[in-house]
């Protein structure tokens, strides 16, 4: 697979445009700030480590235009930083890239040449440990395939969602790679349908067997004794091992657990939020309700009250383990989260 969805080449932001996919591959040029947010909001550029990368490239595309306008400072910094937090507030890692690269330029205020080409150098940095991240979470899932496995996933984690060959999907390459023959099955994740048209997509192209299946179609699967593994990403993850992801997990995860079947999370360390203990204090975006009604063709008015958020949040004790790149995160999360860069080796997983 040589689908680059993020480039940074001449100080020109682009991005694959993924709510054409997938009739039609094509690249969006990011000029602003504006078209940045528009963009995160949008969906043009989703997954949880998609969204920090292009957050960071676009802060450093932000610096480059107030430069060549002189305006250039810390202070304008700061709040296009807080704009594009505000953009999906439930993926952690747009916040953590942010802060990653306000942090580099805090003592550079009083050179504009030495800020720009700090936030370009820090976004570069993070997509490029992306890639390695991705490689790694791969790697790790992989010991828990076999060969003729049927795996089930939800949304879309692959490099559509990352800066390298994804999460829980990148273990679904890692497996194929490693010559194991897999099969997926695709939750449609409706209403966006990020399965139907992004995973079954990017399966596809790396010639992988999918079968599309409606998200209400997963309990019947697994009854059947067709399921035997789930792995999902994750947007953020509580410091006790509650995790929000795509509107949807949390009922494959009780579905999984009635089945006894393994429910695995993969997900990059940058992924958790060490800062709340639990997932009733992560913050759960609301989308528009037009995309529930637009899915039936229903035109939007008042007569139809929509609820739509985007997350929903899995307990942890419904988690078998979360894949890092460290290796994978097993029970009791409270004491082993905190402690993952102490407890994994580089190289070793358990």
């Amino acid at each position: 697979m040589n689908i680059e969805t993020i480039r940074f080449k001449n100080n020109r932001l682009l991005i694959l445009d993924q709510t054409l996919l997938p009739h039609k591959q094509e690249y969006r040029t990011l000029k602003d700030l504006s078209q940045v947010i528009e963009a995160i909001k949008s969906l043009r550029v989703r997954g949880a480590p998609a969204i920090g990368i292009v957050a960071a490239y676009g802060l450093a595309i932000h610096a480059l235009n107030l430069k060549a306008l002189k305006k250039l400072d810390f202070v304008a910094l700061k709040n296009a930083a807080q704009q594009l937090k505000q953009a999906r507030p439930t993926a952690v890692n747009l916040k953590w890239a942010i802060d990653r690269q306000m942090a580099v330029i805090e003592n550079l205020q009083n050179d504009q040449d030495e800020m720009v080409s700090a936030l370009i150098h820090e976004a570069k940095t993070i997509h490029d440990e992306d890639r390695e991240t991705c490689d790694k979470i791969g790697s790790y899932g992989d010991a828990l395939i076999a060969d003729g496995f049927n795996i089930l996933t939800h949304c879309n984690t692959g490099f559509l969602a990352t800066g390298g060959i994804g999460t829980a999907l990148g273990v679904v390459y890692k497996a194929a790679e490693n010559h194991k023959k897999v099969h997926v099955f695709v939750d449609e994740t409706r209403p966006v349908g990020q399965g139907a048209r992004l995973t079954f997509w990017e399966l596809n192209q790396a010639g992988i067997p999918a079968t599309l299946i409606t998200d209400n179609m997963a309990g019947s699967l697994m009854k059947e004794g067709k399921v035997d593994i789930v792995i999902t990403g994750a947007d953020r993850i509580a410091a006790n091992g509650d995790t929000a992801n795509k509107i949807g997990t949390y009922s494959l995860a009780v579905l999984a657990k009635a089945h006894n079947i393994p429910f695995y999370i993969a997900a990059p360390y940058s992924t958790f939020d060490l800062n709340i203990d639990s997932g009733q204090q992560i913050p759960i975006e609301q989308r528009p309700k037009e995309e529930v009604l637009q899915f039936w063709n229903i035109p939007s008015n008042d007569s139809y009250q929509v609820y739509n958020p985007a997350f929903d949040v899995t307990p942890g004790d419904l988690i078998n383990g979360i894949i890092t790149e460290f290796g994978i995160i097993k029970k009791p999360f409270e004491k082993n989260i905190i402690n993952v860069p102490k407890q994994f080796n580089k190289g070793d997983a358990t």
